[in-house]
């Protein structure tokens, strides 16, 4: 079933009023989530609306749900989101979603429609489709499925369907009914990019922050007193010695100095000093040991024998001191 398209809104078919009616709510929601902002959503509907009036003659109405929600994500105002400064619902969060797994969600929740006919809308496979909603959906941090967040954004977005406020209304009523009657934007719709043009007084605003660039720089190259090159404007060159360098006066004295030496632990150490005199002979001989040189080891000083009294138990000195006290008896016999 199709319709042939006329120039007036008395004229314009029934079906398409019902239509574009039906679709205004969820698609003004679901034009503000995906653009963060409800005057760009509102343009993009209106929009969407106007060149789908024009495409509905030459499609069965069985296509107009899948045409419409197309044309709608294909709008420039959807392409770029608006970041919300301060998440205060679930529904701002949104925002940290790509463009193509939040139009999914959107398509879903706020178009209500399946997942074959958002896969349709999105021209895309239903793996693909599902796989977008998935990474979609709210998680946790370790990756679990939220599903308190989920039901939480889900009523969010119907319940910002079902209470639009009332002059919001009326504005999406007025494009509506101009869309029907075959108008061109409306005045809500056409503000939007005449606040984009540029005011007229920026460009001599510009001109003249150049002209006062031109002069500063000019400016630096005149000279002011003392010229560059020190002949003070003159010509002449300007020559003055230099101030006697004083002696700096010491920070700290010597003993503070061997304290706060970086080797002061070994130089404190008595041992590691002594053998610090006679580091050249120990890198001396540790060299010829590395070269495999034999290099005889000092035979080191022979201890003091002790003065002490020979053990009688030694045999030697027990037969001689037994023969010295037989003689001495015997000397001193009568």
């Amino acid at each position: 079933m199709s319709f042939s398209p006329t120039s007036s809104g008395p004229g314009a078919p029934p079906a398409l009023s019902a239509f574009l009616r039906g679709v205004e709510r969820r698609g003004a929601v679901l034009a503000e989530l995906q653009a963060g902002d409800a005057a760009a959503g509102d343009a993009a509907l209106a929009g969407a609306m106007r060149q789908f009036r024009d495409a509905a003659a030459t499609l069965p109405m069985a296509e107009w749900p899948r045409r419409f929600w197309a044309l709608l994500l294909a709008q420039p105002q959807l392409q770029q989101r608006t970041a919300v400064a301060v998440a205060i619902e679930a529904t701002d969060r949104l925002g940290e979603l790509g463009g193509g797994p939040r139009a999914a969600l959107l398509l879903r929740v706020a178009a209500g429609l399946s997942e074959e006919e958002a896969a349709g809308v999105l021209a895309v496979g239903l793996p693909s489709y599902r796989l977008a909603l998935q990474r979609a959906l709210p998680h946790h941090a370790d990756g679990r499925a939220d599903p308190v967040s989920w039901q939480q954004m889900r009523e969010q977005i119907h319940r910002r369907i079902k209470t639009l406020p009332p002059d919001r209304l009326l504005r999406l009523s007025s494009a509506r009914e101009a869309v029907l009657r075959g108008a061109g934007p409306t005045v809500a719709t056409a503000e939007a990019p005449a606040a984009l043009k540029r005011p007229r007084w920026i460009l001599p605003v510009l001109w003249a922050l150049l002209a006062i660039c031109a002069l500063g720089l000019a400016a630096t190259f005149r000279p002011w007193g003392t010229s560059f090159d020190g002949t003070g404007g003159s010509g002449r060159v300007q020559v003055e010695p230099l101030p006697e360098a004083d002696t700096p006066a010491a920070r700290y004295d010597e003993q503070l100095a061997m304290v706060a030496h970086r080797d002061f632990a070994q130089l404190a150490d008595a041992q590691t000093e002594a053998a610090t005199q006679d580091l050249e002979f120990h890198s001396w001989l540790a060299a010829q040991q590395a070269a495999g040189v034999h290099v005889p080891t000092p035979p080191a000083d022979a201890p003091a024998e002790p003065n002490v009294a020979p053990s009688p138990t030694d045999p030697g000195v027990a037969g001689q001191t037994g023969t010295e006290t037989a003689e001495t008896e015997t000397a001193d016999a009568p």
